[in-house]
């Protein structure tokens, strides 16, 4: 929960902090839910969407960081006040970058739909974005509740969404390898599901920034780092 002041005003500007962040999470959602949709269905019209909405994330980064300096400047806090308002600013510029990532799915709709692809890479960039989907939800409810009993499960499912990404990219390159008319195709579908991959490590970030806020803590540092996909050579197909 918030921390409570006998300031009325001082609780209505934390509140609003956590209020846009809230704001500024649905919107990262729905963009990567839109974005990932618009790839799959050949939407042009719906990624098109996708593009300018991503101001709405940048316009509420702006909000946040302009808040919290005014906070600061004014308020001059400490301790739990301080992590609450420096947390803001992290998550925003978080939730700032998974629109960035929302977008350049959109982007590449037009290229992808040129040549139609087959289903299951489809259904396996469709299961990859509602992992990372269902992460960044899950985290952005921890944020709101302060409840962060059990929020390790972050890091595992950040972990799953790795080996789900590393296996994608394998079933994208054998099927490059097998025709190479697919190669421009594949290729941008290979970076939308590195931006989804990376909407995961981002939400794994929020995690870490939700637990520093809660408790003073750094959380453990044996958090993996990274997907499996560099180690794929054509030699092993």
């Amino acid at each position: 929960m918030l921390p409570s002041h006998t300031v009325r005003a001082y609780d209505e500007e934390l509140k609003y902090l956590a209020m846009r962040i809230g704001s500024m999470g649905g919107h990262a959602e729905r963009m990567v839910d839109q974005a990932v949709a618009a790839l799959v269905n050949s939407d042009v019209g719906l990624a098109e969407k996708v593009i300018r909405d991503d101001a709405v994330l940048d316009q509420g980064q702006r909000e946040i960081d302009e808040k919290a300096i005014l906070i600061i400047a004014k308020r001059q806090p400490m301790a739990d006040d301080l992590r609450e308002i420096i947390g803001a600013i992290r998550i925003s510029a978080d939730l700032e970058r998974v629109g960035d990532l929302g977008k350049n799915i959109a982007k590449r709709v037009v290229a992808v739909t040129q040549g139609r692809q087959p289903v299951s890479l489809f259904r396996g960039l469709e299961a990859l974005a509602d992992l990372a989907l269902t992460q960044l939800k899950e985290v952005l409810d921890v944020y709101a509740s302060r409840s962060i009993e059990g929020i390790g499960f972050v890091r595992d499912r950040d972990e799953q969404i790795d080996a789900m990404y590393t296996s994608l990219f394998r079933q994208l390159l054998t099927y490059m390898m097998e025709d190479p008319r697919n190669i421009t195709a594949c290729t941008h579908l290979l970076f939308c599901a590195k931006n989804i991959e990376r909407i995961g490590d981002h939400a794994t970030n929020i995690a870490e920034t939700v637990y520093y806020i809660a408790t003073g803590a750094q959380m453990p540092a044996e958090r993996p780092k990274e997907d499996k996909s560099h180690k794929i050579t054509l030699a092993e197909e």
